[in-house]
C-alpha cells in the first residue's frame, strides 16, 4: 500500500524556490535586466533543455552556472520556474497573448506536459484570438514545428479560406514546413494551378538573385528553382490541370521538373486512359464549387466575425464595408455584440467626443448618431435581451429615434404587441459556436502510413497496404490531451472495447510504440487475469520512417495479455505479456520512468526497443478501436474473408 502527498510536496518545493537554499545556478532573462536563482539537480531532472544546457556550461569561480535568456520575458520566466518546481500554473486573468507565448516557451524547454495542456486551452476556450491573429500564430507554430494540434486547428481553416494565407503580403515568408502540410491536404479549396503559381512565386523569393525575366534563366537558375522546390512539388496535382493552363504556366517552368513526369503530362493530356509511370495523385476534394468574388470576404467573415471585429485596425475598416456586413442575415455574432462594435466604431471616427460617457452633451449624441445614422437600421434591436437592452443599448438611446426606443420598450414588456417601427428577422445561425477542430487528424502520434502498416500486421499480409486501401478504420476512444496520463483512465474509458491499438510517444526520443490486442479490456477483474489470444503483437515506430518499425508477435498465447484487477488500476494500465506494459506509482505516465519494455523475450517474439534502458517515461499516448471500412476490393475482401470487427 502506497500513499501520495503531492500538495505538500509541491509546497515544499515551492518554498525550496523562493528561499533559495544552495542555489548553484543562475538565469538571466529580459536581456540580463532581471536574473533567477535555481537548483540544477531539480532543473535537470524536470527539463531536457536544461539538462543538456547545465551539462554544457562551467561553473563561475563561486561554483554557479548562468544560463543566458535574453529573449524571455521576467514574468513568463517566473511562471515556469514556478511549474518546474510545484507543477503549478496559476492562469486567472491570464492575457490570451500571454497564454500564447508560454506555451512557446514551455515548448523551448522541452516541458511536454506543459507545452500540450496550453495548447489544448489555446484551441478550445480561445479560438477567437487565434483567429484574430491569425497570421502570427500559423508563421511562429510552423516556425517552431512543435504544435501540431495547433497546425491542425489553422489548416483546418486555411484549406477552406486559403487566400488569407496564400495572399498575404508575408506569404513568401511562409515556413517551408507550413507550405508542405498544406500541399499534403486533398481538401484545398484552390484551383490546382492556382496553387502551382503560388509555389513557384514562393520558390523564386527564396531566392532573390534569380533573374527578374524568366527569358534570362539559365540552366542553373532552373536548377536552383528545383532545390529549392523538391519537397512540393510531389504533392502538386498535375494530371489535374487542363491542356490550356499546363502550356501556360507550367510548361515555361518544365525545367524544374524531372523529364519522365513533364513527359507524362504531356501524355496524360493526349490520352487521359494511356498508362503512365509518375504517380497520379487524386484530384482535390471540392467543399464549394466557387464563392462569389464580390463577397468572398463577407462569406469569411460572417463565419469568423472575429477576424475583423476584434482585429486591431477594426475601427479603420470602410463604412461601406461595415454597412455590408450589417446587412447580412446569417453574421455569426450576438447581436448585442454586433451593436457594441458599432458603437465603438462610431466614437473611433470621432477623437474629440468625451471618454466618459457621463460627460457627453446632447450634441455629443447627436454627432454620433449622424455618424452611425446608416449602420442603425440594420441592427435588430427586437432581438437583443431585456438586461442587454437595460445594460447596453440604454445608455446611447439618445441616437436612437423616439419611436424606435419606444416600441423596444414596449416590445420587451408585449412581444405580440405591434409596433410602428420595422422589425428586422432575427439573424440565422449557422453553428451555435465554431468547433475548434473540423477536421481533426486521427491521431497526433501516428502517420497513415503508420496505419497502413499496423493494419498489415493486423490481417499478417506480407506487403504493406497502401494508405489508400487501410482496410480498418481507426476510431480514437482515448487521448492524452482530452483524458489525461492516469492509469485508472485508461481501464474507465478502455473496458469492454476489443480490437484495439495503443500507441504513445517515448520521453526525449523519436520513439513510437505499441501493441495491439484483439481481445475486449476488462476491469472488473478482482484478481489479475492473464487472458489468451494468438493475435495480439507489440510495435515499435520510428516517426516518419516506417522502415524501421519492428513487429514482435506474442509466442506465450495462454499469458499474451493481463487485465489487471481493481486495486492495482490506479498505478498500472494496459499490459502485454510480461514485454511490455504501462506503469507509474505517481498516477501519471508522464512523472516517473516506471513504463516498461523488457529484452527478455519470454512472452513476445522479440524487443520492440533497441534502447538497453527497460523503463522510461511518455508524453503522449493514444488508443484507437480499430473497424473494418470498405475502401478497395482488396478491403472488400478483408471483410468478407475475416470475422467483422
Amino acid at each position: 500500500m502506497s500513499f501520495k502527498f503531492f500538495d505538500k510536496l509541491s509546497q515544499n518545493f515551492i518554498e525550496l524556490l523562493n528561499d533559495k537554499d544552495d542555489f548553484n545556478v543562475i538565469i538571466e532573462v529580459e536581456s540580463k535586466e532581471k536574473s533567477f536563482m535555481a537548483h540544477s539537480n531539480i532543473l535537470k531532472y524536470r527539463s531536457s533543455y536544461f539538462h543538456r544546457e547545465l551539462e554544457n556550461i562551467l561553473s563561475n569561480e563561486n561554483n554557479i552556472k548562468i544560463i543566458t535568456k535574453p529573449n524571455i520575458s521576467a514574468q513568463i520566466f517566473n511562471v515556469i520556474l514556478k511549474y518546474i518546481y510545484g507543477g503549478i500554473i496559476n492562469l486567472e486573468n491570464a492575457e490570451t497573448r500571454f497564454i500564447f507565448d508560454l506555451m512557446l516557451v514551455a515548448s523551448e524547454f522541452d516541458l511536454e506536459e506543459l507545452t500540450y495542456k496550453l495548447e489544448a486551452i489555446l484551441i478550445d476556450t480561445k479560438s477567437s484570438w487565434l483567429k484574430t491573429h491569425f497570421s502570427l500564430v500559423y508563421h511562429t507554430i510552423f516556425d517552431r514545428q512543435n504544435f501540431k494540434n495547433l497546425e491542425n486547428y489553422c489548416n483546418d481553416i486555411i484549406v477552406k479560406y486559403p487566400n488569407l494565407i496564400f495572399d498575404a503580403d508575408d506569404f513568401t515568408s511562409l515556413p517551408e514546413s507550413a507550405l508542405i502540410s498544406l500541399l499534403k491536404r486533398d481538401d484545398i479549396q484552390m484551383e490546382e494551378v492556382k496553387i502551382w503559381d503560388y509555389i513557384v512565386k514562393w520558390g523564386i523569393a527564396q531566392n532573390p538573385t534569380l533573374p527578374t525575366n524568366l527569358e534570362d534563366w539559365t540552366k542553373d537558375n532552373f536548377l536552383v528553382l528545383k532545390t529549392t522546390l523538391q519537397q512540393h512539388l510531389p504533392y502538386i496535382r498535375f494530371f489535374h490541370i487542363s491542356a490550356d493552363e499546363v502550356l501556360d504556366r507550367i510548361e515555361p517552368y518544365k525545367k524544374i521538373l524531372e523529364k519522365q513526369l513533364w513527359k507524362d503530362i504531356n501524355h496524360h493530356l493526349l490520352s487521359p486512359t494511356r498508362p503512365v509511370k509518375s504517380i497520379i495523385l487524386p484530384a482535390r476534394t471540392v467543399l464549394v464549387t466557387e464563392l462569389p468574388p464580390q463577397n468572398y470576404c463577407n462569406d469569411i467573415i460572417v463565419k469568423y466575425p472575429n477576424l475583423i471585429f476584434d482585429a486591431d485596425d477594426f475601427t479603420s475598416l470602410p463604412e461601406s464595408a461595415l454597412i455590408s456586413l450589417l446587412k447580412r442575415d446569417d453574421i455569426q455574432m450576438e447581436e448585442v455584440k454586433i451593436w457594441d462594435y458599432i458603437v465603438k466604431w462610431g466614437i473611433a471616427q470621432n477623437p474629440t467626443l468625451p471618454t466618459n460617457l457621463e460627460d457627453w452633451t446632447k450634441d455629443n449624441f447627436l454627432v454620433l448618431k449622424t455618424t452611425l445614422q446608416q449602420h442603425l437600421p440594420y441592427i435588430r434591436f427586437f432581438h437583443i435581451s431585456a438586461d442587454e437592452v437595460l445594460d447596453r443599448i440604454e445608455p446611447y438611446k439618445k441616437i436612437l429615434e423616439k419611436q424606435l426606443w419606444k416600441d423596444i420598450n414596449h416590445h420587451l414588456l408585449s412581444p405580440t404587441r405591434p409596433v410602428k417601427s420595422i422589425i428586422l428577422p432575427a439573424r440565422t445561425v449557422l453553428v451555435t459556436e465554431l468547433p475548434p477542430r473540423t477536421n481533426e487528424p486521427f491521431s497526433t502520434i501516428i502517420s497513415e502510413e503508420h496505419a497502413a502498416e499496423i493494419s498489415t500486421w493486423i490481417d499478417r499480409k506480407t506487403t504493406n497496404y497502401l494508405t489508400t486501401n487501410i482496410p480498418y478504420k481507426f476510431e480514437l476512444i482515448l487521448r492524452r490531451s482530452r483524458d489525461g496520463f492516469a492509469p485508472q483512465k485508461f481501464w474507465n474509458i478502455c473496458h469492454g472495447h476489443a480490437h484495439t491499438v495503443l500507441v504513445m510517444k517515448v520521453k526525449g526520443t523519436d520513439e513510437i510504440i505499441g501493441g495491439f490486442n484483439p481481445l475486449a479490456w476488462d476491469k472488473s477483474n478482482k484478481k489479475n487475469k492473464w487472458v489468451e489470444t494468438k493475435d495480439s503483437f507489440i510495435f515499435s515506430l520510428k516517426n516518419g520512417n516506417i522502415r524501421n518499425s519492428i513487429l514482435s508477435r506474442v509466442k506465450n498465447h495462454e499469458r499474451a495479455i493481463l487485465n489487471r484487477s481493481k486495486g492495482e488500476q490506479k498505478m498500472v494500465g494496459p499490459q502485454f505479456g510480461s514485454d511490455f506494459w504501462m506503469n507509474s506509482s505517481s498516477y501519471n505516465f508522464t512523472l516517473d520512468n516506471e513504463i516498461f519494455c523488457r529484452n527478455e523475450n519470454h512472452f513476445y517474439e522479440r524487443s520492440i526497443r533497441k534502447s538497453s534502458s527497460e523503463r522510461f517515461s511518455i508524453v503522449n499516448y493514444e488508443v484507437f478501436k480499430v473497424q473494418v471500412q470498405v475502401q478497395s476490393e482488396e478491403a472488400e475482401e478483408v471483410e468478407t474473408s475475416k470475422t467483422q470487427l
